[in-house]
């Protein structure tokens, strides 16, 4: 893995999970790393103040159009510069696909709000001072639920759909900058830490044999920002979920 020396990273979400787990990968290879969550801001101080390099926490409510505004521009007084952006906070919540009254408007916004206009208002504030880097770069944490119907909901996977589209136009469009996706299969973080029965099925039918770890997700998060050949790019990490559904 290439040395991020003196780089800036936002990564969205990262108080635990994925968003952790990216957040330490970056610090280790020399990032200073903005932390951030919509709540959980004693966990997100701690991850904070545990990086080895110099580090901030910014508490944003990414489906806040006001609040990406004010992550960005707290990276930027702090550390002068950005270079990444990992798009990694979501929401979601299980709903059967097949009980389509159940998944309620309220359901549906806001999975949408969160992971779409999210993802799309941190994005645009970043993206002006990501281009100025030279080696700007965006990484999308979206799902194979934006590739297969599968998933924690119908709304979930209409939302990763979303973004892997935003994903490909981006990347044609605001060059320097590249932006590639990363779609895990089910992951083990503590959002999913009481879906045993999921966990047990994809266990028992995947090559690989397990969900996914955090740290699958950062190592593939860390390909996307090395490889600077590597634009527009949706890169499945599933275990071979793909394979069986």
């Amino acid at each position: 893995m290439d040395r991020l020396d003196g780089q800036v990273a936002i990564v969205s979400g990262s108080s635990s999970g994925i968003g952790e787990a990216v957040a330490r990968d970056l610090s280790e290879a020399g990032a200073h790393v903005v932390v951030n969550s919509s709540s959980s801001t004693e966990a997100g101080e701690a991850v904070a103040r545990s990086l080895p390099t110099e580090s901030i926490y910014v508490r944003a409510d990414i489906s806040r159009e006001e609040d990406d505004r004010a992550l960005v521009e707290a990276a930027l007084a702090k550390f002068g510069r950005l270079d990444i952006l990992v798009n990694n906070a979501g929401w979601t919540t299980r709903v059967p696909h097949d009980d389509l009254d159940a998944l309620t408007n309220e359901i549906l916004f806001k999975t949408i709000e969160v992971n779409v206009y999210g993802t799309w208002w941190l994005t645009r504030a970043a993206m002006p001072h990501l281009k100025k880097s030279g080696r700007g770069c965006v990484v999308n944490v979206t799902s194979i639920a934006g590739l297969r119907p599968v998933g924690s909901s119908t709304a979930y996977g209409m939302a990763k759909a979303a973004l892997n589209n935003l994903t490909v136009d981006l990347a044609k469009n605001c060059k320097p900058v590249r932006v590639n996706a990363v779609a895990p299969g089910l992951v083990q973080t503590p959002w999913t830490s009481d879906w045993d029965d999921l966990h047990a099925g994809i266990a028992a039918t995947v090559p690989v044999g397990r969900s996914a770890t955090p740290d699958d997700c950062a190592r593939a998060v860390r390909t996307c920002i090395d490889n600077t050949y590597m634009n527009g790019t949706v890169l499945v990490v599933d275990g071979g979920t793909t394979l069986i559904f």
